[in-house]
């Protein structure tokens, strides 16, 4: 059983779960390599309970896939408003494209901790004007751009009401322009999607050139989404992890796609006790995938939990956002 230390997530429920990961650490150990970053009984009881975390957190996609969800939920004019559950609302209307674009929206806007999804409803909704939704977007992005510079005071506060990123897009900004703005990104995606602005067409000619194989198939896309603006390793790989547990796409990574990455890398470097940095990413990819299949957990799993148990390893810690 699991330590738990100040702050822990571990529930009854998870004890048995715990159990079945501290095992498989083990004899990862025992057939692959030693993990120095983990010989301290805290630090593996630390890195056990964010890999159960991270569980959860995939998990919840399935839990609410599979509950009612409400119309205010897709209508950027209601408090209620939230674009990952509005996703799932217009999937099950079958209006796939609005399901994919309400996607990217979650995941370039991001959740604050503090404004909640507000940045995310204003643009979306366009300041309670006429919805930016994919049917009015794809055919113009070049609009939207122009709407964006009109009103890109008040979305910045100017009316007294505070909008935010999510933590891991804290960094973006709402500028028409920039490359780094709301407005490049906006654009630059409607251009991935492509002149058919069917998503299913994108998805599927990337299934096709791979054969069918769904991890071939999600690297093509994930390499390819380079030319989203602002769209960086992990929000490429959130986006396309997200399709992937909602159904919208038959795809998964077979990769934590460690090059390009920083915390998931330090995670790694210390799990692994490469203190000299002398592996390279490639390699510690490749370890992460194999500790990743002893454990028998996906790789978006491996991947966020050593990202966050870097940040406090020796004591659990939730991050959000």
């Amino acid at each position: 059983m699991v330590n738990r230390a100040k702050g822990s997530l571990v529930r009854p429920k998870d004890r048995q779960r715990a159990k079945n990961l501290r095992v498989a650490l083990q004899n990862f150990e025992a057939q692959h390599y030693r993990l120095p970053g983990i010989q301290m009984p805290a630090f593996r009881a630390t890195l056990l309970e964010q890999i159960i975390e991270s569980q959860r957190r995939v998990e919840y996609v399935a839990s609410i896939r599979g509950r009612p969800i409400s119309a205010s939920r897709a209508d950027p004019s209601s408090e209620l408003f939230d674009p990952l559950k509005a996703a799932i609302f217009h999937n099950r209307e079958g209006n796939l494209d609005e399901a994919f674009w309400l996607v990217f929206n979650f995941v370039h806007f991001g959740k604050n901790r503090q404004t909640g999804w507000r940045l995310a409803r204003d643009i979306y909704g366009a300041l309670g004007g006429r919805p930016w939704t994919w049917a009015r977007i794809s055919p113009d992005p070049e609009a939207f751009r122009s709407w964006l510079t009109s009103h890109q005071m008040t979305l910045g506060g100017r009316d007294g009401v505070e909008r935010r990123f999510g933590n891991h897009r804290q960094y973006l900004s709402i500028d028409a322009a920039a490359p780094s703005g709301t407005g490049s990104a906006f654009v630059t995606y409607v251009q991935w999607v492509g002149t058919t602005r069917d998503h299913l067409t994108r998805i599927n000619q990337a299934l096709v050139e791979s054969g069918g194989d769904s991890r071939q198939a999600f690297d093509r896309l994930f390499h390819s989404m380079s030319a989203v603006k602002s769209f960086g390793r992990l929000a490429k790989f959130d986006y396309l992890t997200m399709l992937g547990k909602l159904g919208l796409a038959q795809i998964e990574p077979g990769s934590t796609y460690m090059v390009g990455a920083t915390g998931p890398a330090r995670g790694a470097r210390l799990l692994f006790g490469d203190t000299s940095n002398k592996l390279s990413k490639k390699e510690l990819d490749r370890r992460s995938v194999q500790l990743g299949a002893a454990l028998g957990v996906g790789m978006q799993v491996i991947e966020d939990a050593l990202c966050n148990w870097q940040k406090s390893p020796g004591q659990f810690r939730a991050f959000r956002g």
